[in-house]
């Protein structure tokens, strides 16, 4: 089975990321946590639960100013060695989201790319590093 955290403050992008998760692996046993914060996803990864892949927003709660919550989270999943194997995927409509996610290592989708086109998934969860 799989596992997925899907961290986002708001529910719409939430559910059209597990719709789109779903729609991906949908030949496969899947099971997805959602958290609406990156300090709710942290607690997920306190808990140690293995996780296929993270997918996040970039902007959310502002309590890691100057970073952007999504940027904080990503580089707290760094700090798990039983996340090594874990892709992490920041989705956002920041204007420089490739800039972001390639200094911290991680893949993202563009918000505008993510709603336009289920093969973006695709691509960065089922393809083999």
């Amino acid at each position: 089975m799989k596992r997925f955290l899907i961290v986002d403050d708001v529910k719409g992008w939430r559910d059209f990321n597990s719709n789109a998760v779903e729609e991906v692996f949908s030949q496969e046993e899947i099971e997805i946590d959602t958290a609406e914060s990156a300090s709710e996803a942290y607690d997920y990864l306190l808990a140690g639960k293995p996780y296929y892949a993270i997918i996040t927003d970039l902007q959310m709660e502002d309590s890691y100013s100057p970073k952007y919550a999504g940027e904080w989270l990503a580089e707290q999943i760094k700090t798990f060695s039983c996340y090594n194997n874990t892709k992490v995927v920041m989705i956002s409509a920041t204007y420089n989201i490739r800039h972001i996610a390639e200094s911290l290592g991680v893949y993202c989708i563009p918000k505008s790319t993510a709603l336009k086109c289920l093969s973006a998934y695709e691509e960065v969860l089922v393809s083999e590093d």
